[in-house]
């Protein structure tokens, strides 16, 4: 899927996107606008000022939507080695959005792994990307 018709907002210092493959429920990440590599301890206190905020938006606005019942914070770069933070919600039962329903089969563990075979449909995908949109500031 075109990365474009994921993105949900964009900021100074960080661009926001829905997660795909979407895994778990409202799942986003945060992509940093610079270049060059570096990890998430090497960023501005600009860059780290305008994370923090955004990022507590964004909790705010998926437990408003979704009943999110916990959240990870992950910054890797495994598979991908540019500077991009996950915003990972946790649910203790299911949620159902747009007829797909998501199961946190690891509610209470880590989140990895998960059922790669998981394909949740682009219109879904869409869908909680415009729910998202209109709660965001």
């Amino acid at each position: 899927m075109d990365f474009e018709k994921l993105k949900i907002k964009d900021y100074k210092h960080w661009e926001l996107y829905l997660h795909d493959p979407h895994y778990y429920l409202g799942s986003v990440y945060l992509w940093a606008k610079r270049d060059d590599e570096v990890d998430f301890l090497e960023t501005t206190e600009e860059e780290r000022k305008e994370f923090f905020e955004i990022a507590r938006d964004v909790k705010k606005v998926l437990v408003d939507l979704f009943d999110v019942n916990g959240f990870n914070i992950a910054n890797l770069q495994n598979k991908v080695n540019h500077l991009h933070v996950h915003i990972i919600p946790r649910y203790s039962s299911s949620r159902t959005v747009d007829g797909f329903e998501f199961v946190d089969e690891n509610w209470g563990k880590m989140f990895y792994p998960y059922d790669e075979e998981i394909k949740v449909p682009e219109t879904t995908l869409l869908k909680i990307v415009d729910e998202i949109k209109s709660k965001l500031k």
